[in-house]
């Protein structure tokens, strides 16, 4: 017989890609993740995964049964749910993804408030900058960019308004932009997941691209907050990271007459299988957790 434990293990593996990766997910040691593995291979009698010293690689066997274990893994944790809430609480696993600075800030505050009210439930909150496929294992995904367009079902939280922000020291010494010009010969502090290294402003109905005189990049926005803080440069940044520090006068936002390209902040789920109990509860707690406007662009 398939051990729920096994099946979990192999499927964590090949959406982290390491062994120890997966190990951490599951909060179990490396060595126990890689016997779980080696379990379900005598099970069902084939190799899953080729080993090598870099990385891990899925056989035509493990690439077949990935999707079995998943159908198997999500069919048990929707019957426990679906017990659950007949009796009128919500329990069992919620695994739900988002990324880095977003999470940290505002996502894991409100997580604590809602597993308070739902002690039962097993969260698993993972936190990422590349983009999640919802499809691999989780129940929902917390995104802070472009909608997705791979079928999923999208529940919008707000708009996130970016701005130019940098410190009063960097200003005072650099001069203030006054025009999208202006920033051409400014250093500009870069989110390098986003590959060019450039900002975007919308000028009536066209969107004008603008290229700072050098760059610092970085993949991470509570570093880029930080390192404008310091004085390093001039950061395109949304509200939910700079809000803290601009009421505390840390930085000050640059107006160069030109509206920023804005993104949204949205909860996704896949539309394959029925949506919990868990993930709407959630859902509405998060709503209204942030408020409307979120309680960051007020």
């Amino acid at each position: 017989m398939l051990k729920m434990d096994s099946l979990l293990a192999f499927t964590t593996i090949a959406e982290a890609g390491s062994i120890s990766e997966a190990a951490r997910r599951l909060q179990i040691s490396k060595s126990v993740a890689s016997e779980r593995l080696a379990d379900l291979e005598e099970q069902i009698g084939a190799t899953l995964m080729r080993r090598s010293t870099r990385k891990l690689a899925l056989t035509d066997d493990g690439l077949a049964f990935l999707d079995h274990a998943r159908r198997i893994l999500r069919d048990v944790s929707d019957a426990t749910s679906t017990f659950s809430e007949r009796r009128g609480e919500l329990a069992g696993p919620l695994r739900i993804a988002a990324p880095v600075s977003f999470g940290s800030l505002h996502l894991a505050p409100a997580l604590n408030a809602f597993l308070k009210q739902h002690p039962r439930i097993e969260l698993s909150f993972d936190l990422d900058d590349r983009v999640v496929d919802a499809a691999g294992g989780y129940d929902a995904i917390v995104r802070h960019g472009p909608l997705p367009d791979n079928g999923l079902i999208v529940k919008r939280f707000a708009s996130s308004r970016r701005r130019l922000v940098a410190s009063p020291d960097y200003l005072k010494k650099s001069g203030t932009p006054q025009s999208i010009k202006d920033l051409e010969r400014h250093r500009g502090i870069i989110y390098s997941y986003r590959g060019a290294s450039d900002w975007r402003f919308r000028q009536g109905g066209r969107w004008m691209v603008v290229r700072p005189g050098s760059v610092l990049r970085l993949n991470n926005g509570i570093l880029m907050r930080d390192a404008a803080m310091e004085g390093l440069g001039i950061a395109l940044l949304p509200r939910f990271i700079t809000h803290g520090m601009l009421a505390a006068k840390k930085l000050r936002t640059i107006d160069v007459g030109m509206e920023a390209e804005s993104a949204t902040i949205f909860i996704a789920y896949p539309n394959d299988r029925r949506v919990t109990a868990k993930v709407l509860a959630l859902t509405a707690h998060l709503r209204t957790a942030f408020g409307r406007p979120p309680y960051w662009e007020r």
